[in-house]
């Protein structure tokens, strides 16, 4: 398969993890056949810096022209400690959703077995953890209108939706469903809000026609609570913008690292994958950044192309480095090995996949991985 691929690295230690990701898209070309073209444009804070704006017409043209864009990271200190900035670099990555029509947002939560210890929840809790988040991300309070009075003291942002839009995630949220563990749970506020009345009424509708998913709805305060005390029963969580976006933040410490999860943003003509963690600026160029994510949105890509054969020798690979502890210090205190490192072990995998990863352990103790 031929596929343009746009590279928006961000900022922080965006480009850091998205190399890696690459390296691993470089093997899949290498051992499957494909042909993959990397183009990079800028986007966040650093594309402020060069043009003024968070997404330069440059990098939004590249992207539309792209089969698929692969995202870094995106945020800066100066602007995160600058409360009166009219233009943020976040402003970029909403833009981008918008302008590309990519409404949702796809979060996969897991937990590995090798990781239970490093979850803040007990390994009970934690164990078979598997459900994934289907999130509407163009719509809601988030791109509501929003008023200031002039004195600056009332506020107020709408949350709106129509049924087309509710209509559309839901649709992909229950063909989901169908394919995995067969449970959908819509999380909203129906109690107190119009707007999840209307959620409810739209997906309730929905959901006869498909009879083989089992649909469940839970208030979002409950669905907060429950994914801490027993995430395992979940199997596809339908929501809005909002919610969406803390629940999926929750879901993401259960793994043991907001390094370790991927996530995707589709469109019906365009799909972007990134890995849900920020730019941490304070590692920017140390060498230290978990780039699993990164690597596993790209797995993700891999699947959302039809490529399930080649997304799974990616995810092999990295359960390979997970069991063998070839994992950058947030998930092994001390660890020898880097960004760079972790990258080059998972992508070297890929090509190897036709053995079972012979691997010289006490190499990898010392830090220098050998592949025998």
């Amino acid at each position: 398969m031929n596929l343009n691929i746009a590279l928006l690295g961000g900022d922080g230690i965006g480009p850091e993890v998205l190399n890696q990701a690459v390296k691993c898209l470089q093997a899949v070309e290498e051992t499957f056949n494909h042909s993959f073209v990397f183009k990079k444009a800028d986007v966040g804070a650093i594309a402020i810096d060069k043009t003024g704006m968070p997404l330069p017409e440059k990098t939004l043209r590249l992207c539309r022209e792209a089969d698929a864009v692969l995202f870094g990271a995106i945020g800066d200190l100066k602007y995160d400690n600058d409360t009166n900035a009219k233009v943020r670099p976040e402003q970029g990555l909403l833009q981008l959703r918008k302008e590309l029509g990519l409404y949702t947002n796809i979060r996969p939560v897991f937990s590995h077995p090798t990781l239970l210890k490093n979850s803040p929840l007990k390994k009970e809790i934690v164990r078979g953890t598997d459900f994934v988040i289907y999130r509407e991300l163009t719509s809601g309070i988030y791109f509501g209108e929003k008023k200031l009075n002039e004195e600056g003291t009332i506020a107020s942002d709408l949350c709106e939706y129509t049924e087309a839009e509710i209509s559309r995630v839901a649709h992909l949220a229950f063909k989901a469903a169908k394919s995995r563990k067969k449970k959908l749970t819509l999380v909203d506020q129906s109690n107190v809000l119009e707007s999840s009345r209307l959620w409810r009424k739209v997906v309730t509708r929905i959901s006869e026609s498909y009879p083989e998913v089992t649909l469940d709805c839970l208030f979002a305060d409950n669905a907060a609570m429950q994914i801490i005390l027993t995430p395992a029963k979940f199997d596809v969580i339908l929501t809005g913008n909002m919610f969406g976006d803390i629940l999926s933040d929750e879901g993401s410490v259960i793994s043991g690292s907001i390094g370790l999860l991927p996530s995707a943003c589709i469109g019906d003509e365009n799909a972007l994958f990134e890995p849900i963690h920020g730019s941490y600026p304070q590692a920017k160029g140390k060498n230290i950044a978990n780039p699993i994510a990164s690597i596993l949105s790209a797995a993700m890509l891999l699947e959302h192309f039809g490529l399930n054969e080649e997304a799974y020798a990616v995810k092999m690979a990295v359960g390979k480095s997970l069991r063998k502890k070839v994992v950058t210090p947030d998930l092994k205190k001390g660890s020898k090995y880097g960004t760079n490192e972790v990258g080059d072990f998972i992508a070297h995998n890929i090509v190897d996949i036709e053995d079972d990863f012979n691997t010289n352990d006490e190499n990898i103790d010392l830090g220098r991985s050998t592949i025998i």
